[in-house]
C-alpha cells in the first residue's frame, strides 16, 4: 500500500521516502491467541518518538503514519508528539477507511473479511487458505446500548465475539475485486501523499 501509493505521488512530482514497515501492532484483546504478537500503545508511543525525533533533527518536518491495523490508534500520540515538537506536521491515515467498501464488496469488512481478504488474494495470494475452508464471520454483540449505537465503546475479546477471530464474510472474495480496490485505495492515499509533499507549513488551512 505505502510503496505504491507513494509511487503514485512520486509520479505527479512529490519527493517522498517510504519508511520500513513496523509488523507489530496493538493486538491486546487478542492475548489469548496463540501467537498473538502485541505492541503496547505506549511501546508505539516510544517508536514513534524516536522516529519523530530523527526526522525532525534531520529538518524532514512532515510524517504521515500510514496505518493498516484497525488496532491502532495514532491520535494521542500525535497531540502529545506534537507539543514536544511544533514543527512537525503528524498525520495518521487508515487506508481501509478512504473508500466506501460498498462500492466494491458485497460485505462489509472487519477482520479477515472479504475486502481484506480479496486484496491478500490480489497481493499475495500463497497467503490464503481455500476460501471453502473459511468462517461466516459472523460475531456477537456487547450488550450495551451505548457500544450497539456507538457513542461508548470497549474493547472486544475476539474469542469471546467470534469463532475464528473473523469478523466479515470473506466467502465473496476473489484477487480481481482485491485488484480494483487496490488501486483504487492507492490512488486515494497517493493523492494524500501528494498534497502533504507539496503544501507548505504555511498553506495547511483554507
Amino acid at each position: 500500500m505505502a510503496a505504491e501509493a507513494a509511487r503514485i505521488a512520486w509520479e505527479k512530482g512529490a519527493r517522498i521516502t517510504v519508511l520500513p514497515v513496523i509488523p507489530f501492532g496493538v493486538n491486546t484483546g487478542q492475548s489469548d491467541v496463540l501467537l498473538d504478537m502485541n505492541m503496547n500503545p505506549s511501546t508505539q508511543l516510544a517508536v514513534l518518538r524516536d522516529i519523530v525525533t530523527v526526522l525532525n533533527r534531520q529538518g524532514i518536518h512532515k510524517l504521515v503514519i500510514l496505518n493498516s491495523h484497525g488496532g491502532n490508534d495514532f491520535k494521542v500520540m500525535i497531540r502529545e508528539l506534537g507539543l514536544q515538537f511544533p514543527d512537525m506536521f503528524l498525520s495518521s491515515c487508515n487506508w481501509y477507511q478512504a473508500l466506501d467498501q460498498k462500492e466494491f464488496f458485497v460485505n462489509k469488512d472487519d477482520h479477515a473479511g472479504e475486502m481484506e481478504t480479496s486484496v491478500i488474494l490480489h497481493l499475495m495470494p500463497r497467503l490464503v487458505r481455500p476460501l471453502d475452508e473459511a468462517g461466516d464471520g459472523a460475531s456477537k454483540k456487547f450488550v450495551f446500548t451505548a457500544i450497539r449505537e456507538g457513542w461508548a465503546w470497549a474493547e472486544r475479546r475476539w474469542t469471546k465475539v467470534t469463532q475464528d477471530t473473523g469478523v466479515g464474510d470473506p466467502r465473496q472474495a476473489t484477487a480481481e475485486k482485491g485488484e480494483r480496490y487496490f488501486k483504487a485505495v492507492t490512488e486515494k492515499v497517493g493523492q494524500y501523499f501528494y498534497e502533504v509533499a507539496t503544501t507548505s507549513s504555511e498553506e495547511l488551512y483554507c
